[in-house]
């Protein structure tokens, strides 16, 4: 009962701290500046020099606009160590700090401090496979 009531609260870090969606979708490619073209050509993707933002609506708060960006990288970007592997998924998350913290607790590694700009806060985990996570709330 306890859960439920953190989950509906938006008072930031009462919510209870976890996954909410995805934030976005990171890959490496051979030359990005042409895959975004290919993709705006053939697909009708809007890119910008990121890539491109998906929106949608919040199921539980209609009002609420979500964000999800498509974003390809160059092969080998420095971004996306200290993970080998070719893509990356940033997830939207609630209660950043608590999330962390409970990642410390589980022995996840943890590779930076929470950075805070405009847009959200960010931090960068790994998982048990090698995958460098994003995780952002907004």
């Amino acid at each position: 009962m306890e859960e439920s009531k953190n989950q509906s609260d938006n008072s930031g870090s009462e919510k209870t701290p976890k996954v909410t969606g995805v934030g976005g979708i990171f890959f490496f490619s051979d030359n990005p500046k042409d895959t975004k073209e290919w993709y705006a050509k053939n697909l009708g993707l809007d890119v910008n020099e990121w890539g491109s933002t998906f929106e949608s609506r919040n199921i539980q708060n209609p009002e609420e606009v979500e964000l999800l960006q498509w974003s390809p990288f160059k092969n080998g970007d420095e971004y996306f160590l200290p993970s080998k592997k070719e893509f990356m998924i940033n997830y939207r998350v609630q209660n950043i700090e608590g999330l962390v913290k409970q990642l410390k607790e589980n022995g996840v590694t943890v590779l930076d401090d929470i950075s805070t700009y405009d847009y959200g806060k960010f931090v960068h985990i790994m998982d048990e496979e090698g995958n460098k996570i994003e995780l952002w709330e907004p």
